[in-house]
């Protein structure tokens, strides 16, 4: 799998692209949804999950369409250099506590890089940079994080949801497996999709 596809995908998920719905009803057939769920089965193109609230959905995908993988990891994977995407909020402490961490293969380094606003948590913050520096200390990891025209320190809290980009293939939307599903309603509980994720090896695909 190239450089070109992570690079498309990039955005998708660093930018909290992929925020698990509980319900899916009440959209309209022009409206994009993203969902996630866990894989029941795969025939061809037509995979269907199950929602988080229980729901059986019915997902169409294109034809040749990749699939992304996601893959645990953990803070000591993180080193100066990595280009990541960390999603945060504010903290009593004053420095920004990360949420979740997504590690970036080299190939998407630069991809969506800034600091923006990250609406899954209240006051979030999606930054896409360069690890400058990582250090350690008696309350955990912090980084700094260098971007074009800034940089921001964020701490990394135990049990923050690390995880890290790695090649797949529908071969991997095996039942059980989570996912994420991004696309439009094309029909009750049915989800014609143009991104999907799964998670490998017990994975689940970030907000």
């Amino acid at each position: 799998m190239g450089p070109t596809y992570f690079r498309k995908t990039a955005l998708m998920l660093a930018s909290g692209a992929l925020v698990a719905l509980t319900t899916i009803h009440g959209a309209s057939a022009a409206d994009r949804i993203r969902m996630h769920g866990t894989v029941e089965s795969l025939d061809g193109d037509t995979l269907k999950i199950k929602s988080p609230d229980g729901k059986d959905v019915t997902v169409t995908m294109k034809s040749g369409m990749n699939v992304l993988g996601v893959k645990n990891a953990s803070a000591a994977d993180i080193k100066p250099g990595d280009f990541v995407g960390v999603g945060s909020q504010p903290t009593a402490s004053g420095v920004n506590g990360a949420v979740q961490v997504v590690i970036f293969p080299a190939s998407m380094k630069g991809t969506g890089e800034g600091d923006r606003p990250w609406d899954v948590k209240p006051n979030g913050s999606m930054t896409n940079a360069t690890v400058a520096n990582a250090v350690k200390d008696v309350n955990g990891p912090t980084l700094t994080l260098a971007y074009k025209g800034g940089e921001r320190k964020i701490s990394i809290p135990d049990g923050t949801k690390i995880v890290a980009l790695a090649p797949t293939t529908k071969d991997d939307l095996k039942a059980g497996a989570g996912v994420s599903v991004q696309g439009v309603m094309s029909g009750d509980n049915m989800v014609a999709a143009d991104r999907v994720s799964v998670g490998l090896d017990g994975a689940t695909p970030p907000n």
